[in-house]
């Protein structure tokens, strides 16, 4: 399987980084992960790192390429869930550790994933925006029902509230899982946190990260860093993985 592919993490404006990502690649398929560990809750970098260190174990002990990925999908995330809320067992359950998690895999000449909350996932393509993940947020459901614009999601003062996470509640939650989805030489499949996309645009990570000859490394570190500054005083950790998949 031939990849490419690159992380960042950048601490903003905030004064602990909270989000934790992956790209894990093996010889018959990758992963991507991030999480957003919630910092208005307590633990919140703690249930991103055990959200990422269940889901990367997870990774490395199922053999590949996997059998069924939207299964294991599925289990390791309910897995992490489980972990999660297990940090915060002796608290009240508004200050429980919480976070959001976007996870991929890659494998065969397709990909599959699964999100919680509002980390996303972009399949990009000759400067498009193939699919992105729909956010289980309040101010992504005003999106779908045209009640507000792009444009007025940016700013909306809800931006940041999420309906369902990873820990608090022991109920597990609400999850999407994509089935499979074939890929083409050079498509480019991203996870973000929000801080990445509240800060650029659909159409910039789309035509910067698949313009030809693309560094990849370099590019998702230009696109973090102007999230950051557009984002300002006030910018959030902001964290991203891609993978550009070039052949099997």
């Amino acid at each position: 399987m031939r990849v490419d592919h690159a992380d960042i993490s950048l601490l903003g404006g905030r004064e602990e980084n909270q989000d934790r990502v992956s790209c894990a690649v093996a010889e018959h398929a990758a992963l991507l992960v991030v999480v957003d560990g919630m910092g208005g809750h307590a633990n919140g970098a703690r249930a991103a790192e055990v959200t990422q260190q269940v889901i990367l174990e997870a990774f490395w002990h199922t053999s590949q390429p996997m059998f069924d990925p939207m299964g294991f999908l599925h289990l390791t995330l309910g897995r992490a869930h489980e972990e999660v809320v297990k940090l915060g067992s002796n608290l009240p359950i508004e200050h429980r550790p919480r976070a959001t998690c976007a996870v991929c895999v890659i494998q065969q000449g397709a990909t599959w994933w699964a999100h919680v909350g509002d980390s996303r996932l972009y399949h990009l393509r000759q400067g498009g925006v193939v699919y992105r993940t729909r956010d289980h947020s309040h101010v992504e459901l005003l999106l779908r029902e045209g009640l507000i614009t792009a444009e007025q999601a940016q700013v909306h003062p809800m931006r940041n509230f999420v309906e369902c996470c990873l820990g608090g509640d022991p109920i597990l939650p609400d999850m999407t899982l994509a089935k499979r989805r074939p890929l083409e030489a050079n498509d480019v499949l991203l996870v973000c946190t929000d801080g990445m996309w509240a800060g650029v645009r659909d159409n910039e990570l789309a035509s910067e990260l698949t313009a030809p000859g693309v560094n990849l490394r370099q590019t998702l570190t230009d696109l973090a860093e102007r999230a950051v500054i557009r984002s300002g005083a006030a910018s959030d950790n902001t964290s991203a993985a891609a993978l550009r998949w070039i052949s099997e």
